[in-house]
């Protein structure tokens, strides 16, 4: 007898129902008025099994609740050069929307040096642009088009990608788990463009970090992509890096500034931090939020971390002895 996915949301809701107030309240920032969408995408990410979605969601909203995620918004990223250091460091953006109205996020992964700030920073940013996406990106799309718009496209921009970027795979298993266990099904398809000679090794490491159904959804472009994206965004939503022939500019145009989508000066940036700045003038704190008071209470399962640490070291070691200083960072992970 096959899943009723209606009966299935039915089921779910009539539990959800029952969570405490802090949860519901948390809750309403979650579905933003699509219950039955948002309900239908923590099934989805359980195979449509209830038990297992209701205690994925209700896991969620604690997490919620414990690490004040809700306010998460109000919190800014200070002083002003950690937060430019980590929007030159964390390369993500918003470049426009697919023919169906779906959010465009580009994400400079190449480029990406994820070395400029503290963990803190960068998982504080992490969420704060997932949120801003949740609470303000998807709602105001859904109210241009005239339908329920709960989902986003991403663009990954490998171009300048070296080995060296493994190192970072603690913190990237950190967002991935965060992104897997609060935000599931946000993500319709992720297209890889600009993918150098390294990236196989690279996609060795990352590929066991990701949810079968997740890598289900990623599709590797031939050179920047931009024929294959146009089937399904027009060229104005295109990023800065699929608009040329050849990805050889792609350093100097990443230092762009209205046109580059991960620029402070491009009006999703811009938006973003009037938001945020704002939203911390509501109920502001007698005292204001010290630089690296922002954690978030999250465990990584030891064997994904370890499995992958594994298999960059096997990796690592195709290329020689000239990588000896990310073999050290991994001895440390």
């Amino acid at each position: 007898m096959g899943i009723n996915p209606q009966e299935a949301i039915k089921k779910l809701k009539a539990l959800i129902d029952q969570v405490d107030q802090p949860m519901k309240k948390s809750f309403q920032n979650v579905h933003q008025g699509f219950i039955t969408e948002t309900l239908d995408r923590f099934l989805k990410a359980r195979d449509y099994d209830v038990g297992k979605a209701h205690k994925m969601l209700v896991d969620c909203l604690k997490w919620r609740v414990e690490n004040e995620i809700d306010k998460v918004l109000r919190k800014p990223i200070f002083p002003a050069d950690v937060y430019r250091a980590v929007r030159d460091s964390q390369l993500v953006g918003l470049s426009g929307y697919s023919k169906e109205g779906l959010p465009v996020f580009a994400i400079g992964v190449g480029l990406s040096a994820l070395d400029k700030a503290n963990v803190n920073d960068y998982v504080q940013s992490h969420i704060q642009i997932n949120e801003y996406r949740d609470r303000v990106i998807l709602p105001s799309a859904s109210k241009r088009y005239g339908r329920p718009i709960t989902t986003c496209v991403k663009i990954l921009d490998m171009t300048g990608l070296k080995l060296s970027a493994l190192g970072h795979t603690k913190l990237l298993t950190i967002l991935s788990t965060i992104d897997d266990l609060n935000y599931p099904e946000r993500t319709t398809a992720y297209y890889i463009v600009n993918a150098p000679y390294v990236f196989s090794s690279c996609w060795k490491v990352v590929k066991p970090l990701l949810h079968e159904r997740t890598r289900k959804k990623v599709q590797v472009l031939p050179g920047c992509g931009r024929d294959e994206l146009l089937k399904i965004m027009d060229y104005s939503s295109l990023p800065h890096f699929c608009k040329r022939e050849s990805s050889l500019s792609s350093r100097s145009s990443a230092r762009q500034g209205g046109n580059n989508c991960y620029s402070l000066d491009h009006l999703f940036h811009q938006q973003l931090y009037n938001y945020i700045k704002q939203q911390s003038l509501i109920n502001e704190p007698v005292e204001p939020i010290r630089k690296g008071s922002f954690q978030v209470n999250l465990q990584v399962p030891a064997s994904k971390s370890k499995g992958a640490a594994k298999t960059i070291e096997t990796e690592l070691r195709k290329y020689g002895n000239g990588l000896s200083d990310t073999l050290i960072e991994l001895e440390i992970m």
